[in-house]
């Protein structure tokens, strides 16, 4: 088993900016990718950002280009979302998630993760 242990989120106005870490524990594969996806009220979980975690390919949903970056530690086993130019849209709950194996472009479907970290909350005041 693999555990996602999530960081950051909160309450920021429009425009500012927000960090979430998620730090990956326990069972070590040869390779795998990380993502980031977020749930908003009444909402399906939407992908947003991911990354192979020994480099390669990124991937971002259209939504936050440009905005948001996932970016990776190897030595804190870390992945990071650095979201700026914040909307009221982007509200929701994060995830972070992770799937064993290198894949070109990292996959953007919920059902590829086999482990999810609790999530956290982000809200954007407008």
């Amino acid at each position: 088993q693999v555990q996602l242990v999530q960081s950051g989120g909160g309450l920021v106005q429009a425009g500012g900016s927000l960090r979430l870490s998620c730090a990956a524990s326990g069972r070590t594969f040869r390779s795998y990718a990380m993502a980031w996806f977020r749930q908003a009220p009444g909402k399906e979980r939407e992908f947003v950002a991911a990354i192979n975690w020994s480099g390669g390919s990124t991937d971002y949903a259209d939504s936050v280009k440009g905005r948001f970056t996932i970016s990776t530690d190897n030595a804190k086993n870390t992945v990071y979302l650095q979201m700026n130019s914040l909307k009221p849209e982007d509200t929701a709950v994060y995830y972070c998630a992770l799937y064993p194996g290198h894949w070109d472009p990292p996959g953007r479907s919920i059902y590829e993760y086999d482990y999810w970290g609790r999530g956290t909350q982000v809200t954007v005041s407008s």
